[in-house]
């Protein structure tokens, strides 16, 4: 792959569409996804690929290798290659806001590392939230957090609370496990994470966006032209799959200035 991160010029890249152009400039401090990105367009791996997955106020999805041989309203999202991109979060700098691009992958089930895959897409479009919406989601966020680390410490500190639970000494055991949960809300309140910056919260109420994805994926992205055509694709009818019931392909070509 090129080696290209030293460069300060954005590279700038157009999606061909059934309904129009999108231009996007990936971001060089996501350099293995803006790499892997521009070898698949190289090798013409987007061409005649669809997008296959349409949400109004939500997102755009395509890249699915499967979608370009697909028969008419089949099930599509599952295809990948065989291997996967690791995480590259830049929060709070690139978040979910409308016309970011981010990588699809697996859930966290399968994939705790939230590794993104090697070739599916998406871009927001989103809506707008007001400062009471998004002080909610930071409060879920806080919540999520703190309940998830207080889980891992108390598989860290197996081994004492079993001891504890064995010699009978509930009031030590309540108190070792307030001292874990009070940890666990201490880390939280540092995750950067977990509360929007001014910036994010003037993009989300004035542009929107879709914040409850923000340090789930990578963003590596965003549209710079054809915000038209992100807003004609997200309009289309879908079928039960999400999927649009009249084909939009695809082709992807690096911009040369």
């Amino acid at each position: 792959m090129s080696n290209i991160n030293s460069q300060e010029k954005d590279t700038l890249v157009v999606i061909e569409t059934t309904l129009g152009n999108i231009k996007l400039k990936l971001y060089n401090d996501t350099p293995l996804h803006r790499d892997n990105f521009l070898k698949l367009v190289n090798d013409s791996a987007y061409k005649d690929l669809l997008f296959h997955r349409v949400i109004k106020d939500f997102m755009i999805q395509g890249g699915d290798p499967q979608s370009r041989v697909a028969a008419d309203g089949s099930s599509l999202g599952g295809g990948d290659l065989d291997y996967t991109v690791p995480a590259e979060f830049r929060l709070p700098t690139y978040f979910h806001k409308r016309g970011a691009l981010a990588a699809a992958r697996t859930g966290d089930d399968v994939n705790p590392q939230k590794e993104s895959s090697a070739i599916q897409f998406y871009i927001v479009t989103g809506k707008k939230y007001s400062d009471k919406d998004l002080t909610k989601i930071e409060k879920e966020r806080q919540a999520r957090t703190v309940q998830t680390r207080f889980n891992e410490l108390q598989v860290e500190y197996k081994s004492a609370i079993k001891d504890f639970y064995s010699s009978g000494d509930r009031d030590s055991l309540a108190e070792f496990r307030q001292r874990l949960y009070a940890e666990a809300q201490e880390e939280a309140a540092t995750n950067v994470a977990n509360v929007f910056t001014p910036e994010q919260r003037k993009a989300y109420k004035e542009i929107g966006g879709t914040p409850k994805l923000d340090g789930g994926y990578t963003v590596f992205g965003e549209v710079v032209d054809g915000f038209d055509v992100v807003e004609q694709i997200q309009k289309v009818k879908t079928n039960a799959s999400d999927r649009p019931v009249e084909n939009i392909k695809m082709d992807i070509k690096i911009v040369v200035e």
